[in-house]
């Protein structure tokens, strides 16, 4: 995995794992009813949480994984300290980095809220977005997410913006760009970029380390805020 940027990120935090699916139990799981379930599918297995990761990373903790969740509560005391707020704009990351950040309690006080920006319809139907803005930049790059960053900041008179974009995978971008590849930005009183590169063609472990690689970013900056 390689990165880039003003700073380095725990490679720790951004791991994939490989480690095998959890063992089921041996104890039978409760069942629940699905209404209008077709005859012969009227039970839902529903298996308890676990605090152990499974085969994605996913620990018990709000199924939020690869780090993402200790990130987000970090970010959360910085803002709440200081009683400011963050907005975010995803791409790759599928809303990881909000729901990260919505996961931690009494996230009403910080977080105003996001979008899953998949494509640039999604953005042009943001209030004030014209074709114009976008103009000579091109997706998955670091201008493209601190445009992005800076338009769901503003549009949510939020005092943070985080915005990501890239490509998790199987493969590439139309743009040339490899699967694991993405661009990480953080916009307010100051502004980061990153770029980072997982080296991995495996599009849900991407998914989960673009979200704490945005994470990351967002407590560097606020910690750097002091």
């Amino acid at each position: 995995m390689r990165w880039s940027g003003a700073s380095s990120l725990s490679r720790r935090s951004l791991s994939i794992s490989s480690a095998s699916p959890r063992a089921s139990s041996s104890t039978p799981s409760p069942t629940l009813p699905l209404r209008g379930a077709r005859r012969g599918f009227e039970k839902h297995r529903f298996e308890p949480p676990s605090d152990q990761p499974d085969a994605a990373g996913w620990d018990g903790r709000g199924r939020i994984g690869n780090g993402s969740l200790p990130l987000a509560e970090r970010a959360a005391a910085l803002l709440k300290r200081r009683k400011e707020t963050v907005a975010v704009a995803e791409s790759s990351s599928a809303g990881l980095i909000s729901a990260a950040l919505l996961a931690v309690p009494g996230a009403s006080a910080y977080f105003i809220g996001g979008g899953v920006h998949y494509t640039r319809k999604s953005l042009l139907s943001l209030s004030g977005t014209g074709e114009a803005m976008f103009a000579g930049v091109r997706g998955a790059t670091e201008p493209w997410a601190l445009l992005i960053a800076r338009t769901q900041r503003d549009r949510c008179s939020a005092t943070w913006g985080v915005g990501e974009s890239g490509a998790a995978g199987p493969t590439g971008n139309r743009y040339g760009d490899s699967p694991g590849h993405t661009c990480l930005a953080v916009t307010g009183p100051q502004e980061r970029s990153r770029t980072l590169e997982t080296g991995s063609s495996d599009r849900y472990a991407n998914m989960l380390a673009f979200a704490a690689a945005g994470l990351q970013l967002l407590v560097e900056v606020l910690e750097d805020q002091g």
